[in-house]
């Protein structure tokens, strides 16, 4: 499912595989997970009950991140890049902030040749750890 400013992809499995399989994508192009966020323990340590399920990934490429920033050092508001595990209506879903539209109003055309290239790569371990 595609729209304006994020991609996503249903997948059978759970939240756990589903983030293990994407990490291993990622992985093999060079991308690796500086942090992660399971926001209903993340609640629970606040004292708040949730009953959601929802991952957020910050994921990198540190030579894409270089040249970017390389580019423009105001491309870090926009870094890492964010991928997501979470439930909705009882299926695990995976998706990303797309980093085309994040940039599309600030950014040079080699900054968005950089952009396009880790989107690209970004969708297609989504699609391949579903």
């Amino acid at each position: 499912m595609m729209n304006s400013v994020k991609y996503s992809v249903l997948t059978d499995k759970t939240p756990a595989q589903a983030i293990e399989a994407l990490k291993a994508e990622l992985a093999k192009q060079s991308f690796g997970v500086l942090w992660e966020l399971d926001f209903k323990e993340k609640l629970k340590e606040k004292g708040i009950e949730a009953d959601i399920e929802f991952h957020l990934l910050e994921v990198c490429n540190p030579s894409k991140a270089k040249v970017a920033l390389e580019e423009d050092i105001e491309t870090g508001y926009f870094l890492p890049c964010r991928a997501v595990v979470y439930v909705k209506e009882g299926k695990t879903r995976m998706g990303l902030l797309k980093p085309t539209v994040l940039l599309m109003e600030a950014a040079s055309p080699a900054l968005m040749a950089v952009a396009h290239e880790v989107e690209a790569v970004l969708e297609d371990a989504l699609v391949k750890a579903r």
